[in-house]
């Protein structure tokens, strides 16, 4: 059997997985890996959900790959347990990191051995609250290798493509590693050489194809996984909703889905698998878990929380957390030339540069500037402040960019016109234009111009930790992450809080099952952001939601091709 649409309807499978997004094609991959019949079914047109826009990287302590780093197990798990120490979620948290733990391993390598994803660590990728004991620089975090799509054929139209304003060039796609060699392309011979293979590669690639053929970060991830599922067979059903669970006594045995106006039964012998994503675009659990504050954000709004609603009907419950319900991140908003509402995640390129500084209405600073992005969301809904105000000297803009304004500093009349792009010839200026305390402003910029010269910052110790220093200018000292703001003019762009993620799910057991109670559901497994997070409302490092994503869809499958039920007459 093939991805595409057979003749005849084949309604009796091994596995049902429920969404396309990295949990979901993982899953399905490892069923196939296990010899199951496995049918992927999404709603949309499109796999790889906001994991096909995502940095695509996962965090799962103690690989092969990071043999040497230095970690362990034990270490892993102490780090977690203080990282998330009061956010953990309310059942059964320690249990869940430590099946993450045990599971994530050998996740990734079933994947390096069976399948086309390859992963790789960095040399130095921080954990994000790095001053922690146990926390580790190195090992952690794996990130998907370049992928080339062209032998995907007609299926590279099935992935997601990535945000416009996360490409360069009319849509070349472009990782941490290209990023620092095309900013350098002037001033190292290697820097070139690899710019100018990119930006080859990229011409050819427009003259052929839709769009580049060379993918990083999330759609490395999703192409990588995609191609896998074909080449051993695996159908995928596009666009197909699914309309209720269907039960035998207590065990689910199936799904009806709705395809192309056809209402479809399809039976699963071994169990049905959710991972659509979360509840993050249910209107009523949005009202619900989300404040009204967050009006904004980057994900592939594609978490329609349809699949957690029907689990609900079947006596589920969603986790409680003691902090919030979802992952946060500063994003800046821009309306783009089609009429679409471009949404920019301010991760790691800016806020934490030299030369910038993110005050509030009275031009006082509220936060470290160079903290993870969930932490900096966090301080926002914390003080109230929306918008912040990500202000940079010429210096900075020039070097850094700005939001979606890129390095160099040219072409700034649109970004000026529209009023995503601020500039003043003066702080004063740029101050009364934002409708920011003047005052206020030039004595925290007062402040921040003596903390560059020390290199201390005694309100918030920017530059303190591992990570927050990797985020900063290593050519830029005593501390790589303050500079003055000095050189006029000045600029500024408008922050608000966004969702990446949800943290609150469906309770699971180790092994991905769904609880009723304390009883799993037979049959019924949720991963991904259907599934809670293992992390509470916790952030402690890149990829903590992909990395568990990968952990328990293996964990699922191995608990789904262990059970002893037999195949049963099914009903709704």
């Amino acid at each position: 059997m093939n991805s595409a649409t057979s003749a005849r309807t084949d309604t009796e499978h091994d596995l049902i997985v429920l969404g396309a997004g990295c949990a979901g094609l993982s899953a399905a991959l490892f069923g196939a890996i296990e010899g199951l019949k496995v049918l992927l079914i999404e709603r949309s047109a499109w796999v790889g959900g906001t994991s096909a826009l995502a940095a695509g990287a996962l965090w799962i302590p103690n690989t092969h790959l990071a043999a040497g780093s230095g970690d362990t197990p034990q270490k892993a798990a102490n780090y977690l347990d203080h990282a998330t120490q009061g956010h953990g979620p309310a059942q059964g948290a320690a249990h869940l990191r430590q099946a993450f733990l045990a599971r994530g391993p050998q996740a990734v390598k079933c994947l390096e051995e069976h399948t086309e994803v390859h992963l790789r660590t960095f040399t130095f990728h921080p954990d994000y609250s790095s001053e922690l004991p146990d926390a580790s620089t190195s090992g952690r975090v794996l990130e998907c290798l370049p992928f080339d799509a062209r032998p995907l054929g007609p299926a590279m139209k099935q992935v997601r493509p990535p945000i416009p304003e996360f490409t360069v060039l009319g849509g070349m796609m472009v990782d941490r590693i290209d990023i620092g060699h095309l900013l350098n392309i002037t001033r190292s011979r290697t820097a070139f050489m690899h710019s100018a293979r990119l930006l080859l590669r990229h011409a050819a690639d427009r003259l052929r194809h839709p769009r580049g053929t060379r993918w990083v970060m999330g759609n490395a991830l999703v192409g990588r996984l995609l191609l896998s599922l074909r080449q051993r067979g695996v159908p995928i059903w596009l666009e197909a909703s699914t309309e209720r669970l269907i039960s035998t006594g207590a065990r689910v045995t199936g799904v009806e889905v709705t395809r192309g106006g056809q209402r479809i039964t399809l039976t699963a012998r071994l169990g049905v698998v959710l991972a659509g994503g979360g509840f993050s675009d249910h209107p009523a659990l949005r009202q619900q878990l989300i404040p009204k504050q967050v009006q904004h954000s980057p994900r592939a709004a594609c978490a329609s929380g349809e699949l957690q609603q029907l689990a609900l009907g079947l006596g589920a419950r969603l986790s409680r957390s003691e902090g919030s319900a979802a992952f946060w991140a500063p994003v800046s908003v821009r309306q783009r030339r089609d009429g679409s509402t471009a949404v920019f995640p301010h991760f790691v390129l800016d806020r934490a540069k030299p030369g910038t500084v993110v005050v509030d209405v009275h031009g006082r600073r509220f936060v470290n500037e160079s903290s993870s992005y969930h932490r900096f969301g966090e301080r926002m809904l914390e003080r109230g402040v929306d918008p912040a105000f990500l202000i940079a000297d010429q210096r900075a803009l020039v070097k850094y960019g700005l939001g979606m304004v890129r390095p160099g500093g040219r072409r700034l009349g649109a970004f000026l016109r529209d009023g995503y792009l601020t500039r003043a010839p003066s702080l004063e200026a740029l101050a009364r234009r934002l409708g920011i305390d003047t005052a206020g402003l030039q004595a925290t910029v007062d402040r921040m111009n003596r903390f560059a010269l020390t290199g201390m910052d005694g309100e918030f110790e920017r530059g303190s930790t591992a990570y927050q220093r990797n985020l900063g200018d290593p050519a830029v000292q005593p501390n790589p992450n303050l500079g003055p703001i000095a050189a006029a003019p000045f600029y500024a762009i408008r922050l608000h809080v966004g969702d990446i993620a949800a943290s609150v799910g469906l309770v699971t057991d180790v092994d991905a099952r769904v609880l009723r109670g304390d009883t799993p559901i037979d049959g019924l497994f949720a991963i991904g952001n259907d599934m809670q997070s293992v992390m509470g409302s916790a952030y402690p490092g890149p990829g903590i939601n992909l990395g568990p994503a990968v952990a328990f869809a293996y964990a699922a499958v191995q608990a789904a091709r262990h059970t002893t039920h037999a195949p049963e007459e099914t009903h709704a």
